[in-house]
C-alpha cells in the first residue's frame, strides 16, 4: 500500500498483517481521488479510517487537516504510523472512538469538512446509518462530498432530504458513492 500522487508520492504505508482491516486498494484510492481532481485546501475527515490510507493520500496531495476516527486500537496504532511516515503530525489529528462518538465530538466542536470518506466494514449495515449521522449533525460543508467505499449490496437508500447519490461506481467487489447537496 502507497501513496499514490502529490507530496508523498511512493511512499509506502504501514497495513495490516491480518484480514481485520480491510485498506482501500490502490486502484480504487486512484480512481477515486481521479474524480476528485482537486483536494487543495480540503479539511477530510476518514471515518472507520483503518491505516489511514483515504486521509493521508488527500493531505498528499494538498489537503490542509485530516481528522482520523477509529477505535480499533491496532488501526490506531497503523494511522499513527503513517503519519509518521508522511511527517503530517501538525496537519493531523486522531479519535480513538467509534464513529457515532467522533461523529458526535466533532459536531459539538463546530466541525464541517469538505471530504468525508466512510469506510466501515462490509455488509454490516453501516454505510446509511453513517451517512445519515454525518448529515444530521452538520458535518459536511455546503458544497463537500461523502465518499462511501462499500459492497455492491450493501443499501444505501432513502437518504435524507438534501442529500443525494452524484456518482456511484464499481471496481470488483467494491462500490464507490459519492453523496452531495443537489444543485
Amino acid at each position: 500500500m502507497r501513496i499514490i500522487a502529490g507530496a508523498f508520492k511512493g511512499r509506502r504505508l504501514k497495513s495490516p498483517s491480518g484480514l481485520r482491516i480491510r485498506p482501500a486498494l490502490d486502484k480504487v484510492k486512484e480512481a477515486v481521488f481521479d474524480i476528485l481532481y482537486d483536494v487543495e485546501g480540503y479539511i477530510v475527515l476518514d471515518l472507520f479510517a483503518g491505516t489511514g490510507s483515504m486521509g493521508l493520500e488527500a493531505l498528499s496531495r494538498g489537503a490542509q487537516f485530516a481528522v482520523f476516527v477509529d477505535n480499533w486500537r491496532e488501526s490506531i496504532r497503523l494511522i499513527r504510523e503513517n503519519i509518521a511516515r508522511t511527517g503530517t503530525e501538525e496537519r493531523t489529528r486522531i479519535l480513538g472512538v467509534d464513529v457515532r462518538k467522533g461523529i458526535e465530538i466533532l459536531s459539538k466542536e463546530g466541525a464541517q469538512f469538505d471530504l468525508i470518506f466512510v469506510d466501515p466494514p462490509y455488509l454490516k449495515g453501516l454505510v446509511l446509518p453513517t451517512v445519515s449521522y454525518l448529515f444530521e449533525k452538520g458535518l459536511m460543508r455546503a458544497d463537500g462530498v461523502i465518499i462511501a467505499e462499500h459492497h455492491p449490496k450493501e443499501l444505501i437508500s432513502p437518504l435524507p432530504d438534501g442529500l443525494s447519490v452524484s456518482d456511484s461506481r464499481s471496481y470488483g467487489q467494491t462500490r464507490v458513492t459519492f453523496f452531495k447537496r443537489p444543485k
